[in-house]
């Protein structure tokens, strides 16, 4: 591990919006100690909490904190060192309601009791395409979203890649669940006027070749509902996101 990464661990140590529990405190307590009290001790307020998950540098997580004050923000990601970048600007700007949790996803019930969470954004996770299980998107997720999320509480997903947006698309028609939003072109549609204006450093990037941002917003229907998967056969994205490979031609980037 690098220097600078080592340092970037022992930071975090010392951020006070930054929350890590080894996987040795859960074992032995069972559940984050903040479970169902992360309004109340960690933000002290009971304003409506809304997660950014696999949050990276936290980008949206903080730029949602400064645009509504009345809302509280945890960005979520297993990775530390990217998730300082975001940790050092809330602590410089004293942002009082945004929160880091490093965690994986899959734990996200021991961290927090059913009906805490308002909403859940996913920004540009990896497609997944060949493990479906891994899709944040996908069923086996939902199911452990569906234990902590409110019961009016929305899923917002805002993707660059048309197979994850096709995928999503088709398990939500296929466990008939109607969109609240749906755009396959965000920025050239009327959806646009209701997702926070925040487009992170590789959206710019992917926006700047051609590809637009695709999003959809929907509520999960309520616990005992089986979600399963649909049968279907989804094109692959004809290139691959930044930092996963080289991004290969696609009709747009040839006009």
């Amino acid at each position: 591990m690098g220097k600078n990464k080592l340092k970037k661990f022992a930071e975090m140590e010392t951020l006070g919006c930054v929350h890590q529990y080894p996987q040795s405190v859960l074992e032995s307590e069972g559940e984050c100690p903040l479970r169902g009290q992360w309004g109340e001790k960690v933000f002290g307020n009971a304003n409506p909490i809304i997660l950014e998950l696999g949050c990276g540098k936290g980008e949206y997580a903080v730029g949602m904190g400064k645009l509504y004050p009345d809302r509280n923000f945890i960005g979520i990601d297993i990775k530390g060192a990217r998730m300082w970048t975001g940790a050092k600007e809330v602590d410089e700007l004293g942002l009082t309601n945004v929160a880091f949790l490093r965690t994986s996803i899959h734990l996200l019930p021991r961290f927090f009791a059913p009906g805490e969470v308002a909403e859940i954004w996913i920004t540009f996770p990896d497609p997944q395409m060949k493990k479906v299980n891994k899709r944040l998107t996908g069923t086996h997720f939902l199911d452990i979203y569906r234990q902590v999320l409110a019961p009016e509480g929305k899923i917002h997903l805002k993707t660059d890649s048309p197979f994850l947006y096709a995928y999503t698309t088709a398990m939500l028609e296929h466990n008939s669940i109607t969109p609240l939003h749906a755009t396959a072109d965000l920025y050239n549609s009327p959806e646009n006027e209701i997702v926070p204006p925040i487009r992170t450093y590789y959206e710019q990037q992917w926006l700047g070749r051609g590809i637009p941002s695709k999003y959809i917003a929907w509520q999960l229907p309520p616990a005992g509902t089986v979600l399963t998967e649909p049968e279907i056969d989804i094109e692959p994205d004809t290139y691959r996101s930044f930092g996963r490979g080289v991004l290969q031609s696609t009709p747009e980037f040839q006009k």
